[in-house]
């Protein structure tokens, strides 16, 4: 169980009773045997497409808190990375045999999307590190579905849901022709071309062919939009990847934590925003996750945890621009510069903070976890390394 004695502690360690495990949160680890005093402590879990909010409980009091990031990268580096395979594979240059079917996507069963098989790994790791620091007795995890049609449309209803938006017609291109009452969207025909073409709002790449995406616009102003001679005031398209995810997520989560643990327990959202309302409490994401673990009126642990998970390594090796004589920069940075690398935690005019960018020189961006700049140029010298750079950056925040 968690202790507030720092002097005990203090003792412990130069003693040699005990050892640091890890810096943040601070925990130590015994090195004799004692006896065991345990409480039960609830964990509850909020879950989400951005961020994760946790929190540990006791019927009195909170003993951990926590508010994690996590990366949404993971479709457009994917997309980045296919974009570079085609270019690779259509470009002249030196024949090279093609492998046995390494073109043709194996669907096994309970097959999701990498980006959504990242996002559930996070999920599973956060709980996991949850686990390893305190004796956690039951694990209470919230949940939602959301109703994607009735999101795009709130008239929708009956026989509707069946059918769909698109019903009717052949393909996309044709519904948003239609739509549209096939006119150009920007200049309404003033340009008397009678050649239509479906533009992406936003690009293919992360917007997808969804019709709430695409628009219809004369080739003659779709020209014109692509060499940047006029602007299209269209706001973008609400995206449902949030909404999706979490239908997706809901069960996959729930069961690969009951694969795990054996006290998972299961909640809802609406349950959640009741017994905030009820407590007065303030809408944050490891305050709903106090409210998720059933104990809302426990004592607040004045401080909660803000993580940030970020990508371990940029594996392209060189930039996509080529040079007059057919080189490539390289895209790869040292590791370290004067024994620092991106993301460790350092100590820097008496904060604890993050390294964001580095320069050949010895100087050095410093930032907290949310962005906050503590000074743009900084040299090696002033700064003192604490913590090794991780995938989870963690920040202690008071409230």
């Amino acid at each position: 169980m968690p202790t507030e004695d720092h002097r005990k502690v203090r003792l412990l360690l130069k003693s040699g009773q005990a050892k640091v495990v890890q810096r943040t949160p601070f925990t130590i680890q015994l090195l004799h045997t004692t006896h065991v005093y345990k409480q039960d402590i609830n964990l509850g879990v909020d879950t989400g497409s951005k961020v994760i909010g946790l929190s540990a409980t006791t019927s009195k009091k909170e003993l951990f808190a926590e508010e994690v990031t996590i990366r949404n990268d993971i479709t457009e580096l994917l997309s980045l990375r296919k974009m570079y395979r085609k270019n690779r594979r259509w470009r002249t240059t030196r024949y090279r045999k093609e492998r046995f079917l390494n073109r043709v996507k194996v669907m096994k069963k309970g097959w999701v999307a990498p980006s959504i098989r990242a996002k559930l790994e996070y999920h599973l790791n956060i709980i996991k590190k949850v686990y390893k620091i305190l004796p956690i007795t039951k694990l209470i995890v919230e949940v939602a579905s959301f109703d994607m049609q009735k999101i795009q449309n709130s008239e929708i209803e009956g026989i509707e849901y069946q059918q769909g938006s698109q019903f009717g017609f052949w393909n996309v291109r044709e519904y948003v022709l239609h739509r549209d009452n096939h006119e150009c969207q920007y200049c309404h025909g003033k340009s008397k071309d009678k050649v239509l073409n479906v533009h992406h709002i936003v690009t293919r790449k992360t917007g997808g062919n969804s019709p709430s995406n695409l628009i219809t616009l004369c080739r003659t102003c779709h020209q014109k939009y692509h060499s940047g001679e006029i602007k299209l005031k269209v706001t973008k398209p609400k995206s449902l990847k949030d909404a999706a995810f979490m239908n997706i997520m809901r069960w996959k989560l729930y069961n690969s934590l009951k694969e795990i643990y054996n006290n998972v327990y299961m909640t809802f959202g609406y349950i959640t925003k009741n017994i905030r309302i009820e407590n007065s409490l303030p809408k944050e994401h490891y305050i709903d996750a106090r409210c998720i673990s059933g104990n809302p009126k426990s004592l607040s642990l004045g401080l909660f945890y803000m993580g940030k998970l970020v990508r371990r390594h940029n594996r392209q090796l060189h930039k996509a621009t080529i040079g007059k004589k057919g080189y490539r920069k390289s895209n790869q940075s040292p590791k370290y510069v004067f024994g620092y690398q991106l993301y460790d935690k350092v100590y820097c005019k008496g904060q604890v903070c993050f390294i964001f960018s580095r320069r050949t020189k010895g100087y050095f961006d410093i930032r907290h976890i949310d962005g906050t700049r503590v000074t743009a140029s900084i040299t090696y010298k002033k700064m003192k390394l604490l913590e090794k750079r991780k995938t989870l950056l963690l920040e202690i925040v008071k409230v």
